[in-house]
């Protein structure tokens, strides 16, 4: 009898200020594709993505929520289970860098203790509007025992697909540490959308 792989579920959420690039890094994630005329979510959406572990498989859920204060209730909500919160700003936007501070604080308050905290620079193709060095956010990150740290665009693809892969890494290895086991496999993406929900642990 051929035995089952293991299938890990691991909740990712985004959150950020409106208009920062949020929908547009999962969509690019999950199609490979920028969609450069998109409307502000509303309140919470999310899509699958699976991922490989040499015989492990991931699913990756991919939340992407509501910038808006109006939305911020509803969204803190969804903090609750996340392994990995994707905190994103627009590098030629101070004011949703100013931001961070906020992000952080709901982070560390409604969502669980060992949730990993990512911090995402989106929006680099703007080389001749960006007011955020990428200097000042690192010294950030430091300052505020950030986990990870990443510049990407969605609109070029650049650094997109190293932020999941990457983060996917530092999940599944925490999980791995939890349960005493170590993995050396490398890692990668499938081309693959689900729409159901599962727990952790639970066969794909």
């Amino acid at each position: 009898m051929i035995d089952e792989p293991e299938c890990y579920t691991f909740k990712f959420i985004f959150i950020g200020d409106t208009g920062v690039g949020k929908s547009c890094m999962i969509l690019r994630m999950k199609d490979g594709i920028f969609q450069p005329v998109h409307e502000p979510t509303i309140g919470v959406t999310f899509i699958n993505q699976m991922l490989n572990i040499g015989t492990t498989n991931l699913k990756m859920q991919l939340w992407d929520t509501a910038g808006q204060e109006i939305f911020r209730s509803i969204t803190r909500s969804y903090y609750r289970e996340s392994d990995c919160a994707i905190i994103v700003y627009d590098v030629s936007n101070p004011c949703s860098y100013n931001c961070l501070n906020l992000w952080i604080n709901d982070v560390r308050e409604f969502a669980p203790k060992d949730c990993k905290i990512a911090i995402v620079g989106n929006k680099i193709d703007l080389i001749d509007d960006r007011k955020i060095k990428e200097e000042d956010a690192l010294e950030f990150v430091s300052t505020h025992k950030i986990d990870y740290f990443k510049e990407t665009s969605a609109l070029t693809g650049e650094n997109i697909t190293e932020l999941i892969e990457e983060l996917a890494m530092i999940v599944y290895s925490k999980e791995m540490e939890q349960n005493g086991i170590a993995n050396k496999d490398s890692l990668t993406i499938k081309d693959q959308t689900l729409s159901s929900e599962e727990k952790k642990k639970n066969c794909c």
